[in-house]
């Protein structure tokens, strides 16, 4: 096991990918607090599912965008696991229009679900981190804050924010052995890619060499990967995982 015995926090965990990132890392021995948003039912199953003898998982109801929640979560990650050596900051959330029709309220409330999240949990986990000397700070991004998409103006600009923000803080902290890395995901088979039409599907995979979307798995072993010992000598890099669609 890759993590056996680290202790993580992961924002956005109930499902998609970020439900994915949770099961990948419990089953490499991590013991995981996830946060939720909405679904109190939805986190007592996955606390019951993944919880065993040897790994301790619990959820913990949090807006994301909200700094006094993220020092709760790590308040209680540290009183529930006994400290914090990993953070994946995976919340986050769409509402795309075309930037003509969108509002000042589309567009931040966008950059908070989704940047904003990230400077808070990034800046609530620090002293802790700094403390030990040890952490690994994984950002879930995206290809479109690569290389932008249509319609997604608030979305494109939180995801290309997070690829800056992770590479500030990775040359920040690097002195203090806390790698920073990004993950960025292309078209991967959630909720969101169910709403997908055959035409529209079939239109992206003629953009992806692979030919096939991608799995929460293959996005939550890239991040087993960047959470352990096996990438200490990797950060402020962004690894994409997007089937060669942005190469």
């Amino acid at each position: 096991m890759k993590l056996l015995n680290k202790k993580a926090i992961v924002t956005g965990g109930t499902r998609g990918i970020g439900k994915g990132i949770v099961e990948e890392l419990v089953q490499n021995g991590c013991s995981v607090v996830f946060t939720y948003f909405s679904s109190d039912e939805s986190a007592r199953t996955i606390e019951k599912e993944l919880s065993s003898d040897s790994v301790k998982v619990f959820g913990f109801k949090a807006d994301a965008s909200s700094f006094s929640c993220a020092e709760d979560t790590v308040k209680f990650a540290i009183e529930k696991l006994g400290g914090i050596d990993i953070l994946v900051n995976n919340a986050g959330r769409t509402k795309d229009t075309l930037m003509l029709r969108m509002t000042e309220q589309d567009f931040d409330s966008i950059i908070n679900a989704n940047l904003k999240s990230v400077f808070n949990y990034t800046k609530a986990v620090l002293k802790p981190m700094i403390g030990q000397r040890y952490g690994k700070i994984i950002n879930i991004s995206s290809v479109v804050g690569l290389v932008g998409n249509p319609g997604q103006a608030n979305y494109v600009a939180s995801k290309a924010g997070v690829i800056g923000l992770t590479k500030s803080n990775a040359k920040e902290l690097a002195s203090r052995n806390i790698n920073v890395n990004a993950v960025a995901p292309g078209f991967i088979e959630t909720d969101m890619t169910d709403k997908l039409n055959d035409q529209q599907r079939e239109a992206i995979l003629t953009n992806i060499p692979i030919k096939r979307l991608g799995k929460p798995e293959d996005v939550a072993k890239a991040v087993v990967f960047l959470a352990s010992s096996e990438s200490d000598y990797i950060t402020g890099q962004v690894l994409t995982v997007d089937g060669g669609m942005v190469m």
